[in-house]
């Protein structure tokens, strides 16, 4: 299966950071010797039957090699592309954000949920499991991962839609 995976907090070659070739090698150490890398943002596409155990292994010989540890998530590319084809249109791409997170599934219409989501000046306009795709109010700004953490207790990392838009018309869905 063709994965996605999102590296939390990561800004490949800047000091403090995991370097290409360490995220690389860690993918390989977890059995993923032919990863690609997009942007230097920590997205990386991998093939994997067992994507969860790969990412966890590859979590653990990054931060092996290079000293700085960062969680890691993934979603099939599949799904991914379906949330592209959905929203990708959009005539404001900019101030959408797809976010991956490990906890339970988030209800966009649930009352709480609106009105955390609304403190951010944002709002969540999809969602499937590990995952939610907000819309900010003023384009440029990133709410998505501060509450979907806040509403999940858990870490989470986004990467905008325009940048989902290009990675699925370059690898496919």
């Amino acid at each position: 299966m063709r994965c996605v995976a999102f590296m939390r907090n990561v800004n490949q070659g800047q000091r403090g950071h995991p370097s290409t070739s360490d995220i690389v090698a860690g993918f390989a150490d977890a059995g993923c010797p032919g990863v690609q890398t997009f942007q230097s943002n920590g997205t990386i596409l991998f093939d994997s039957d067992e994507p969860a155990s790969v990412v966890e292994q590859a979590a653990d010989a990054v931060a092996a090699r290079s000293g700085h540890a960062r969680e890691i998530l993934w979603i099939p590319l599949s799904e991914l592309g379906a949330v592209v084809d959905e929203h990708g249109g959009t005539p404001e791409p900019r101030r959408f954000e797809f976010t991956l997170h490990s906890g339970t599934r988030i209800d966009p219409h649930d009352a709480r949920v609106a009105s955390l989501a609304a403190e951010y000046r944002c709002s969540i306009v999809d969602a499937g499991q590990g995952w939610a795709l907000v819309r900010n109010e003023v384009e440029g700004e990133g709410h998505a991962t501060p509450v979907l953490e806040n509403l999940t207790g858990k870490r989470a990392t986004s990467r905008g839609l325009p940048t989902l838009i290009r990675l699925v018309a370059r690898f496919g869905s």
